[in-house]
């Protein structure tokens, strides 16, 4: 029942304070706005009507832009509130939110935290992007009655049947949804079976996300350092999937001695832990975080940078994705076709799935299920140039043809921004 878990929500209050301070601790949180995650606004509400957008992480925030800055071109009297849970997202929001739209983070869902939150913004409607469905803190919002949708709505298998399971604790929160729109028809019929009302498939906003930038200076410097060397890239990868690349480079490189393996992990605060990882593997490597470029006597390239995916991809357009390996769900693949990578990922991709198999149908992707398997590929890509070219283009084009995502949500979204206070918003034609 919804009331037992907000009880021990609320009990849980001084654990998930020791948990922020242990983040803190770790350089997941901002110091200077951590009492954000307690429902304290470090920033005055606008005057106006304000739409809250919440988005847990770097991707979703992403994916969402567009659609925010086409709200704001049709309601020049409106103000935004981003909220977002990392703090990746939050500093490449800090460099892209468009003017009338502000960043705080999200509070944790306990109920006091939530209510102070929600006492100081007011919102007069709610959008939540992708997946994070906090009970409490979507429960609290209905019941002020404030109008809400949940867009580009994802709910994977394993997230559906924990809620399935747990429904006699909890219920899932998606009936609370005046707007669902589903990124897959897959994610429609289980928020269907969920109790959300009508939900609608309507594509997926990561499509229309802008490419990804690359500074010049930083791409033709990378281009230098590399020079004729055959390389490939490991991007976005999780914990595990390390090893599995230091064991394709080690197969790869017996027949490619001056081979270069960029590898790019999800997460850069472990940079000292692939280090370990690489000097215990014998391999000699370069780190971008200490301003290193890769030299000829350099094995592996490890860019443990946050917000440089764009500058890996066009130097390095022979990707593996990660989270794929091992049942991390999957990174998003779609940065990578818009940019034209011959891009290779694991068996699990649970989290982007109807894009993973879309990519597969047109031979934009293939599927690689261990470090044999992944040396093999890249081999044949490093072989075969023209097949890596056709590989991307046909990324390229698989890209391009899921977009319009955008317009169908923001026409979708006209019950609930109508109600916005003001005048109402109309969707372009």
């Amino acid at each position: 029942m919804m009331a037992a878990y907000r009880i021990a929500a609320t009990a849980a209050a001084p654990a998930l304070r020791l948990l922020l301070n242990a983040r803190l601790r770790a350089g997941k949180e901002d110091a200077e706005r951590l009492r954000e995650r307690f429902g304290a606004a470090t920033a005055a509400r606008p005057a106006g009507p304000l739409l809250w957008l919440h988005a847990a992480s770097n991707g979703e925030a992403r994916s969402a832009l567009q659609l925010l800055r086409r709200i704001l071109d049709d309601r020049t009297d409106l103000q935004v509130l981003f909220t977002t849970f990392t703090l990746t997202a939050a500093r490449m929001l800090a460099e892209t939110l468009p003017p009338r739209a502000m960043h705080q983070f999200v509070p944790l869902d306990v109920p006091a935290w939530i209510d102070r939150f929600l006492d100081h913004w007011r919102p007069d409607a709610a959008l939540w992007i992708e997946g994070e469905l906090w009970p409490n803190l979507v429960a609290r919002t209905a019941q002020r009655g404030v109008p809400m949708a949940f867009v580009n709505a994802r709910i994977s298998v394993k997230s559906f049947e924990r809620w399935r399971r747990g429904s006699a604790f909890l219920q899932p929160p998606v009936d609370a949804f005046d707007v669902c729109l589903a990124q897959s028809p897959a994610d429609a019929e289980r928020l269907a079976a969920l109790g959300a009302r009508n939900p609608r498939f309507v594509g997926h906003l990561k499509f229309d996300a802008t490419e990804l930038s690359a500074d010049p200076d930083a791409l033709r410097a990378l281009n230098s350092a590399i020079g004729g060397r055959p390389a490939w890239l490991a991007a976005s990868t999780r914990p595990g999937e390390e090893e599995i690349i230091v064991a394709a480079h080690r197969q790869l490189v017996a027949a490619r001695p001056d081979l270069l393996t960029v590898l790019v992990p999800r997460h850069a605060r472990r940079g000292d832990e692939i280090a370990a990882l690489l000097e215990r593997s014998g391999l000699s490597f370069a780190r971008r975080s200490r301003g290193e470029l890769p030299t000829p006597r350099d094995a592996v390239y490890l860019a443990d940078t946050m917000g440089e995916l764009g500058v890996f991809y066009r130097a390095v357009p022979i990707a593996f994705i990660g989270a794929s390996l091992l049942p991390q769900g999957g990174q998003n693949p779609i940065e990578a076709a818009q940019l034209g990578c011959a891009i290779c990922f694991g068996p699990h991709m649970t989290n982007c799935r109807d894009i993973a198999d879309a990519l597969l149908a047109a031979d934009a992707a293939f599927e690689v299920r261990d470090a044999d398997a992944l040396a093999a590929h890249v081999a044949r890509m490093l072989s075969d140039p023209q097949a890596g070219a056709r590989a991307g283009a046909a990324a390229r084009e698989v890209a391009a043809t899921g977009r319009g995502a955008t317009e169908r949500v923001l026409a979708a979204l006209q019950p609930v921004l109508a109600r916005l206070p003001g005048p109402v918003a109309h969707a372009r034609t």
